[in-house]
């Protein structure tokens, strides 16, 4: 196999990224470790970190590394399928869902359009970007409020709503229970087991 060469970052790389300079398109890619997504240097999607930044000479190292390439300035020339970019969204959801989530983020992290990410959400998964975020949440707290005995308000803080009366309405909207009658119902549940 051959070896892949990462380039070296320079301050020139450096800001042409931060520039977005279509000069240096060609030149060099650079891929973003958190999101798996790689981009030409002219890209207008959020600014990574730094530190979180690999470069390639070429689009093919970086495919060959296992970076994506950006919906928004199409590195390969082609577009990446609606369900592989969705799967890059659903993976960092999975990951990040106690953290403050909104459409615009999501789009950002995933280099397109709110409004084209929410269509496409909703296409390949059925849900928007929001149900899914919320269904991930309620799950989450379901399996906090069978296997701890955290208070409910550090129940919905755990998954990432810290509005209590919110998150009760919520929990109570997705599963037709209260978090406390669902803990009670799911105690009783396992004492049967016994």
């Amino acid at each position: 196999m051959a070896q892949q060469r990462l380039d070296k970052m320079t301050n020139e790389k450096w800001q042409a990224i931060v520039n977005n300079d279509a000069a240096f398109d060609g030149l060099f890619f650079y891929a973003v470790k958190t999101t798996g997504i790689f981009c030409r240097p002219s890209c207008k999607s959020r600014l990574p970190n730094k530190e979180n930044i690999n470069l390639f000479q070429t689009a093919e190292q970086a495919l060959s590394a296992k970076f994506r390439p950006c919906k928004r300035c199409k590195p390969t020339g082609m577009r990446l399928p609606d369900d592989e970019w969705i799967a890059v969204i659903t993976e960092y959801i999975d990951n990040n869902y106690t953290s403050t989530l909104t459409l615009e983020s999501l789009a950002d992290i995933g280099h397109g359009s709110p409004y084209h990410l929410h269509r496409t959400f909703k296409k390949v998964t059925g849900l928007t970007p929001v149900a899914y975020i919320q269904q991930k949440r309620i799950d989450k707290a379901k399996e906090l409020l069978i296997y701890s005995d955290k208070p409910i308000a550090e129940v919905g803080a755990s998954v990432g709503i810290s509005n209590t009366p919110y998150f009760i309405t919520l929990f109570k909207k997705k599963t037709r229970h209260t978090p406390a009658g669902y803990r009670q119902l799911s105690n009783n549940n396992h004492e049967g087991d016994l």
